[in-house]
């Protein structure tokens, strides 16, 4: 029943935007860029998520951050910083 009547309301509200869609045609552009927006974000949060100081299973791996390159690039744009020359810093654990 909550399933049936959860498909109904997301083709009415599928519904809603198409024809919003149809009817303003200076929407579509402002449509596109959001959805695109969305998209980016939810691709700039899974890669978060899979990023070596989150730790998803602490049986397994307890400290993944450890067994990382000295030479690994943490940051998304590094500007002046040439990674491959960093030498490490501190004991193995």
């Amino acid at each position: 029943m909550l399933i049936r009547t959860l498909k109904k309301t997301g083709t009415m509200i599928f519904r809603t935007i198409i024809t919003q869609l149809k009817k303003n045609p200076g929407v579509r552009p402002l449509f596109v860029y959001i959805c695109l927006g969305m998209g980016g974000a939810a691709l700039y949060l899974i890669r978060l998520a899979r990023g070596p100081h989150v730790i998803w299973n602490r049986t397994t791996n307890p400290e993944p951050w450890n067994k990382l390159d000295p030479t690994y690039q943490y940051k998304f744009g590094a500007v002046n910083m040439d990674y491959k020359k960093l030498k490490k810093e501190g004991p193995d654990f």
